[in-house]
């Protein structure tokens, strides 16, 4: 073979070897345990560590949401801003980019592939389909770009991810409910967004438990988007169909069920629901004429704890590929105005925005001074 065309196959050869690995690229999978475990806890022993190659800030970041029709969705797009306006977050971020693509996840994917392109270093995101993302997570591999889903995950052990355990979540509701209801009677579901892998994994730990050997429930099911309105609207619809219900398990906006329970002159029952300050208040209030509530918390902080993880990430820290928040609950025998709901606070704020153990603490009034508007 002539001199010439054995260096251009070796170059041809190279080339391909380096676009094969660079398609392929991904952070280093190494040892743990990671920085700072206190707060970026592993989620069991057999989950992996990830390492990016460290870099310098100020970084840029973007938070790519999805569904916006609700509160919670609201109060973290303002805790994400509030949070790099913190002291010691603001030197590390040059630019946070905040969009909301509706519940497509096509258009999701094409905002974060948008954003690797335009050189950003890290993208947030709450995943509005648990699959489907393998692409943009391999450009994101090739890029070096941080992509951190959370409370919405993907189905992918290719990439960090920071949540509460949703399942978790279902299983310790419906416990709660057997404590309180015992093992029979008509119990009313209040689903989130169709879809999410939240709603799912929540659904599926709380059905775990209610249909296991020994119960006999009658369950029904109504979607109320995680929305105060939306919940209070097949509350009532479900209240004029089936009459009346032993126990509730909600998934969000749950205080609107509560309210659409006292408008049908609905007996107060125990309900497991989530960590609005609104049902606080009412099981609060209304605790001692039979509404016992459990209260836990799926906080929108958790965008400040992704957003401090993936900064960490840039700088080359050994993180868990999934990170675990601890789970905050109150009950009718717990709570406490000023410590764990507010009475001065509106209905529509979620309570638990405080990570001790990740120097994480952003007040109220720093959360609701900022806009839920994209920038």
């Amino acid at each position: 073979m002539p001199f010439n065309r054995m260096i251009a196959c070796a170059t041809m050869a190279s080339a391909l070897v380096l676009a094969a690995a660079s398609a392929e690229a991904r952070p280093k999978t190494v040892d743990g345990p990671g920085y700072l475990p206190e707060c970026f806890a592993a989620w069991d022993e057999n989950t992996q560590h990830f390492q990016w190659p460290g870099k310098e800030g100020p970084f840029k970041v973007a938070v790519v949401n999805g569904f916006v029709g609700n509160i919670w969705r609201i109060q973290m797009i303002k805790t994400a801003k509030a949070f790099v306006e913190q002291e010691e977050i603001a030197p590390l971020v040059e630019d946070l980019k905040v969009v909301s693509v509706g519940t497509d996840a096509a258009a999701q994917m094409g905002a974060i592939e948008d954003f690797i392109n335009q050189g950003y270093d890290a993208i947030i995101t709450i995943a509005n389909s648990p699959t489907g993302f393998e692409r943009v997570i391999r450009l994101a591999n090739r890029n070096d770009v941080v992509l951190v889903p959370f409370d919405g995950l993907l189905d992918s052990k290719d990439v960090m991810q920071v949540n509460e355990d949703q399942y978790e979540m279902g299983v310790m509701s419906a416990e709660w409910l057997l404590k309180h209801v015992g093992n029979s009677g008509k119990i009313l579901e209040v689903r989130g967004v169709p879809g999410n892998s939240v709603d799912r994994d929540r659904h599926e730990g709380f059905r775990s438990i209610m249909e296991a050997d020994g119960n006999n429930f009658e369950i029904v099911e109504v979607v109320g988007n995680w929305a105060p309105g939306d919940s209070q609207r097949v509350t009532a619809d479900a209240i004029a169909v089936h009459g009346q219900f032993d126990g509730v398990f909600s998934q969000g906006g749950t205080n609107g069920t509560v309210q659409a329970m006292m408008a049908a002159d609905h007996p107060f029952v125990p309900i497991a629901g989530e960590a609005e300050n609104g049902f606080r208040k009412q099981i609060a209030e209304h605790s001692d004429e039979g509404l016992v509530g459990l209260s836990y918390g799926q906080s929108p902080g958790l965008v400040a704890i992704s957003i401090k993880a993936a900064l960490e990430a840039l700088q080359g820290k050994v993180m868990p590929q999934l990170i675990s928040v601890p789970i905050p609950a109150v009950d009718y025998e717990t709570v406490e105005d000023g410590v764990n709901y507010w009475s001065d606070l509106p209905d529509d704020f979620f309570t638990p925005n405080e990570f001790p153990p990740c120097d994480v603490n952003i007040t109220a009034p720093e959360i609701m001074a900022e806009s839920e508007k994209d920038s």
